[in-house]
């Protein structure tokens, strides 16, 4: 089991800790338009990006800023994960103009949250994702980072660097 932190303070996290090079979960969650989004699939490139909720500031930048730079991820998908509704990611992606990027919600079952460890078992926040990016090349996790604070942002300038190390879209082959 694996903890992060809210505010200072430790918050449990529940499911499978999954790491660099494990086998990615297959799973569909619901899209905006309640249709469904398959992540970990064999094939393709994607960025997982988990978030608690795209209606607070740090998520709503996260979302904003990444929506600017998919552009530089060679063809990846990128994909934000939350507990939100899909009315409600329709709405925020509307209203901030996010066009680029496909936004899923793991409300119905929580499978994402569990299967990719970052479904939070206590504090506030229980029933919420922590803050991660994952990267699945080929149906593998290729690369990680478990936000150590919640209230955070991502360290883009690491994932970047992934990105650019191999000069072949993240393949993880540096």
């Amino acid at each position: 089991m694996s903890s992060v932190n809210f505010k200072g303070s430790p918050v449990k996290l529940k499911g499978n800790a999954l790491e660099v090079g494990d086998q990615a979960p297959k799973l569909s969650l619901k899209a905006k338009d309640l249709s469904l989004v398959e992540i970990g699939a064999a094939g393709k490139t994607q960025i997982i990006l988990s978030v608690p909720s795209l209606d607070t500031p740090v998520c709503a930048t996260e979302a904003r800023d990444f929506n600017k730079k998919v552009a530089s991820y060679n063809g990846a998908e990128v994909i934000i994960v939350s507990m939100d509704l899909p009315f409600a990611m329709g709405r925020f992606c509307s209203t901030e103009g996010i066009e680029n990027l496909t936004v899923a919600s793991d409300f119905v079952s929580k499978e994402f949250g569990e299967k990719y460890g970052v479904l939070i078992e206590d504090t506030a926040l229980e029933g919420l994702l922590a803050r991660a990016v994952f990267v699945i090349k080929d149906g593998k996790i290729a690369y990680k980072e478990l936000v150590n604070e919640i209230t955070e942002m991502p360290d883009i300038s690491k994932l970047d660097s992934f990105f650019n190390s191999c000069g072949c879209g993240g393949c993880g082959c540096h």
